[in-house]
């Protein structure tokens, strides 16, 4: 038995190394033109190669060109571009609606008088290396306001703290008109201010700056927290002179009038006054 395979294994062999001639002959002369000796193994031999050769360019010649647009399944360019945009886009979105209901959070926080957490100031993409500042000379024009900002301030150092919103003095945050009402309606809780360049917006009652700096849709942006669960707002400023934390007495200058943010279709200030988590018309107790 185990000779008998033996014996197959050796014929097998010599089938293979076994040497073949192969011979072309001219058809009219019967003369040989080449000749070549062949063995089966060296026909798998060069055949595989040659096959792999052939699998290599091909798949070669379909990744490098436009080719490949033609296997079934296989998007075309401007599908892939667009799912490559809408990838980037989601992605975007995703971002910005985190920020914005972050954002939201610290507002319902600041309006209920309770203190945000620093982790729900949004930050932008803007680099503080490329805002421009520009230079304001504060002394003269905040010169002419002196007089005013003393007499606001005698009258408010002998306020009883207790005393109903009736009887509180507001300074006026900005010396303009009144372009735009407050319309709870509308969503918009607060008043825009027009006035000229340059000019100086006040804080409306003394208190403490609790959000000072830069959100996308608003701008330059402060809140300030005062007595009696009030909560003043000053969105679109050009230029923010108070930081967070500082403490501010009524009629000092806290900012200067702008067109910062998304939100915004010229030079004003959109004021807004809070009293206890809710939105108040400050017409009712300011005369702008």
């Amino acid at each position: 038995m185990v000779e008998e395979q033996n014996k197959k294994e050796k014929k097998f062999i010599r089938k293979i190394r076994d040497q073949y001639r192969l011979i072309i002959y001219n058809d009219t002369t019967f003369q040989s033109v080449w000749s070549t000796k062949l063995s089966r193994l060296k026909v798998f031999t060069i055949t595989s190669l040659l096959s792999a050769v052939i699998v290599v360019l091909v798949i070669l010649l379909i990744a490098t060109t436009g080719l490949r647009e033609y296997i079934p399944g296989y998007p075309k360019a401007e599908y892939r571009q667009m799912l490559v945009r809408s990838a980037l886009q989601v992605d975007s979105l995703e971002t910005e609606l985190k920020k914005r209901d972050e954002f939201f959070k610290g507002i319902q926080a600041i309006v209920s008088g309770e203190v945000p957490e620093d982790n729900l100031i949004i930050e932008t993409e803007v680099e503080p290396n490329e805002i421009e500042f520009q230079e304001y000379n504060h002394d003269s024009v905040f010169q002419d306001k002196l007089l005013a900002e003393q007499l606001s301030l005698s009258i408010q150092n002998n306020e009883n703290k207790n005393t109903g919103l009736s009887q509180i003095h507001f300074f006026v945050p900005l010396e303009g008109v009144v372009s735009n009402q407050f319309d709870a309606g509308k969503d918009h809780f607060g008043i825009d201010l027009v006035s000229g360049p340059n000019a100086r917006i006040s804080s409306v009652l003394g208190g403490t700056v609790i959000f000072a700096g830069w959100t996308l849709e608003t701008g330059y942006v402060m809140y300030i927290q005062h007595e009696s669960n009030l909560i003043s707002v000053y969105k679109h400023n050009a230029e923010l002179l108070k930081k967070t934390g500082d403490r501010i007495k009524a009629g000092e200058a806290i900012a200067i009038v702008g067109n910062t943010g998304e939100l915004t279709s010229g030079p004003h200030l959109h004021f807004e006054l809070w009293y206890e988590g809710k939105a108040l018309n400050p017409e009712q107790y300011i005369d702008f």
